[in-house]
This record gives structure tokens, sequence and C-alpha cells, in this order.
């Protein structure tokens, strides 16, 4: 199947009132959309195969759920800096930052350093997809050390101050990620949300709640 198939196979799934069903109901906001819901994507996943060429001509057409697809067929193992900093510009809203960040960036070579760039990212979902990563990090790399998620604690609680939806939730996902992990690490994130509980925001109020 090449681009052209691609595209053609997804215009022919494009409902107009899906795209003001994803607003509404789930927040998802997006330029070119289609009005593609992540199932029937998910069909044409699965009769692509992973594949880099495609995943670059899909994500090139500027079409949202090209780019989704995009996503979905890149194989992780090969992505750059250079290719994570392309796309995270685009991000739009969480549906697409959270199919890039699970995806992509927590299961690619280099997930640790494109946290360390997102993390300070002053976009919404540039800054979302650094926590989205840090989340998807967690269920992705069985055997990192316990130091690597000790490490983003300060990181959580220095930015759980961020009062952005899109930021807030990714941001208290990556702690109760954390927390998940071991006993020691769930030992761990509580403490982290007992300080965060302390700060002057209603954001850090709320991560640390829940």
């Amino acid at each position: 199947m090449n681009v052209d198939e691609i595209i053609n196979r997804l215009k022919a799934l494009a409902n107009p009132e899906k795209v003001l069903f994803k607003k509404h109901k789930f927040g998802v906001e997006a330029t070119n959309a289609l009005g593609i819901m992540l199932s029937d994507i998910d069909v044409l996943v699965k009769e692509i195969g992973k594949s880099e060429a495609l995943a670059h001509q899909l994500f090139d057409t500027g079409i949202y759920e090209a780019r989704i697809l995009a996503a979905k067929i890149f194989p992780p193992k090969i992505l750059t800096k250079e290719l994570a900093y392309k796309w995270v510009v685009t991000f739009q809203n969480w549906e697409i930052c959270d199919t890039f960040s699970m995806g992509v960036f927590a299961k690619s070579p280099i997930p640790l350093e494109l946290i360390s760039e997102f993390v300070s990212r002053k976009n919404e979902f540039e800054k979302r997809a650094g926590f989205a990563t840090i989340a998807s990090f967690c269920m992705a790399d069985k055997k990192a050390q316990i130091s690597v998620y000790l490490n983003f604690l300060p990181v959580i609680e220095r930015e759980a101050i961020d009062e952005r939806l899109y930021v807030k939730k990714a941001v208290n996902w990556a702690l109760r990620s954390i927390g998940k992990r071991n006993t020691d690490l769930n030992k761990a994130a509580i403490l982290c949300a007992e300080r965060i509980l302390k700060l002057n925001s209603t954001s850090a109020r709320w991560i640390a709640k829940d």
C-alpha cells in the first residue's frame, strides 16, 4: 500500500460530524482533520505494519489523521532527536501528543534526552509531551534503575504549578505512573505529592490530592 492509497482510505472514512464529536466530547481540536476514530486508524495500522518511509510521507501530508497513523507505524528504535523536535512542535492536542509520546518517544533509544528537553518547553502540548513520555517510559522500560525515576520527581514537583489543563493532567499522570513501579517508588511518589500539596497553586493541590 502506497501513501496515495492510504490517504484515499482515510478520506473514505472521513466524517465531519466526528470532528465536532471529538472536540466537544474529548477536547480534541485539530486543523485539517477528517474525523476518524482511533479504532478505525488501528485497522489500517495492522494492514500496513511498520514503515519509516510511509510514516514520513504520511506526516508530511499535514492531514491530522495521517499524522496519527504515522506515529503508529513509525519504528521507534530509529527515532532521532532532530525528528522528535520536528514532530513535537506540531502537536495541537492531547491525542496526537500522547500517541507520539507513548508509541514513539518512550520506546525510542533516547527517551531521557527527549524528556529533559520537553518538560521545559513553553508550549502546552510540547511540555505535555515530556510528562506523557515519563508516564509511558514507566511502562515501556522494565530495566531502568530506580534512580532514573527518582530524578523525575524534582521536575514533577517544579512543574506542578503549571495551571494549564493538559500540562497538569500529564504531570499527575507521570507522578502516578512512577508510584506504580514498585513499593520504594510508591513511597517516594507519595512524599513528592505531600510536598506538592504545600505549594501555593490550585493545580499542584489537584495533582497531589489525586
